[in-house]
């Protein structure tokens, strides 16, 4: 296979060493007639791939370049199962495809690093979150951000069900329920051993869930994570759960009694002044490090900081391009001209840079930017 669809950010290709580095952004449509155009307008964007590589590289040698590009404007299936953006970085012989659940700005940079700026704002921690659905008899796990929203698909081997976990001690009921808000919700009004029963196995498999999600899931994202559920679910697995992720807030409702887009829109009214919170926070902090001289919205200083690993923390302007490349060896800021192979966003490759070094790059919309240059640092020292 000449190209492959991935997921994860950052992912290695992000190490490669030889340019060209090929970056193309794409808006696209879930459904008919919208999608018909899109692949027109991917044919479009490898012209302007290939006029750019034209400036700098043999004919032959863009013909190897361009193959995984030529490939996929003939995967018929691939164009039919679009969401709303596209995003694909070539280097080295190795092509990698991000298929995006938000529109990005249609965008061709042929350079001597990745464009990656709008990759960075989809996958940054700062909006992201999970969700949990969660009943008696089954669990969902869901990821989302300001832009999208999507069901976590788990291994098939993965026990999803009370009855997959629980086996042979799994109780059956039998006893009278009342079922508010969808299947799996049900109050019960049995008596006797077997009501007991059938509660320690809600408790039983509640703790697997938590045990699972934290494991597997929030330590290694470290993201929030946001409990839907009836009330009675939600007190349960509060007291019972070790997750420090797991938010105070909650929608306390059965998930299966929403559509995916309703659940997305009902989960962002909470999720999003928490979003706006953190925002002012860091602002607050960049504000502050900037009145002891330890934060710079002037993008040459913040460079120079950049080489020197002294910037904690960046904020770029996620629709802002700055043409030229930033000399390394000097610090020097080169304008030049985005279809020049030998030049890219100073303001992606000062993302980049950070990115590397362990700082942390945020991508803000120009309304939340502290300031009107594109960047805003807080310098470590």
């Amino acid at each position: 296979m000449l190209y492959k669809i991935v997921n994860d950010f950052p992912h290695e290709i992000l190490e490669a060493q030889e340019a060209p580095f090929i970056s193309l952004y794409q808006p696209t449509h879930r459904h008919r007639p919208e999608n018909k155009q899109d692949l027109i307008r991917f044919k479009n964007l490898i012209q302007n791939i290939e006029n750019s590589l034209k400036q700098k590289y043999p004919k032959k040698e863009i013909k190897s370049i361009m193959e995984p590009f030529y490939a996929l404007a003939e995967d018929r299936i691939f164009w039919n199962h679009t969401y709303d953006g596209l995003a694909i970085l070539s280097a080295e012989g190795e092509c990698i495809i991000y298929n995006l659940q938000r529109p990005v700005k249609e965008l061709t940079v042929v350079a001597d690093s990745f464009h990656i700026k709008p990759l960075i704002r989809i996958f940054q921690s700062a909006d992201r979150y999970h969700v949990l659905g969660l009943n008696r008899n089954e669990f969902t796990l869901y990821e989302g951000n300001r832009y999208g929203f999507e069901e976590v698909v788990l291994d098939p081997d993965i026990p999803r069900t009370a009855k997959e976990v629980l086996g042979d001690d799994y109780t059956e009921s039998y006893v009278t329920t009342g079922t508010y808000g969808g299947t799996g919700s049900g109050i019960f009004h049995g008596h006797g051993s077997r009501r007991e029963e059938i509660n320690k196995d809600i408790e039983k498999f509640f703790r697997y869930v938590d045990r699972f999600i934290l494991e597997n899931y929030s330590k290694p994202t470290g993201l929030p994570l946001m409990l839907v559920a009836l009330p009675e679910y939600h007190s349960l697995f509060k007291n019972i759960s070790h997750n420090p992720y797991l938010m105070e807030e909650g929608i306390k409702t059965a998930h299966n009694a929403f559509t995916i887009d309703e659940l997305k829109e009902n989960v962002w009214e909470e999720i999003e002044p928490i979003y706006l919170e953190k925002t002012r926070r860091l602002v607050d902090r960049y504000e502050a490090a900037r009145a002891k001289f330890l934060g710079s919205d002037d993008l040459a200083q913040v460079v120079r900081a950049a080489l020197e690993n002294n910037i904690r923390t960046v904020m770029i302007e996620s629709d802002k391009i700055v043409p030229g490349k930033i000399d390394t060896s000097t610090g020097e800021l080169i304008r030049g001209d985005l279809d020049d192979p030998e030049f890219d966003d100073v303001l992606d490759d000062l993302a980049e840079i950070v990115f590397r070094n362990r700082g942390e790059v945020v991508v803000l919309p120009k309304e939340r930017m502290p300031s009107n240059t594109g960047v805003a640092a807080i310098f470590r020292y």
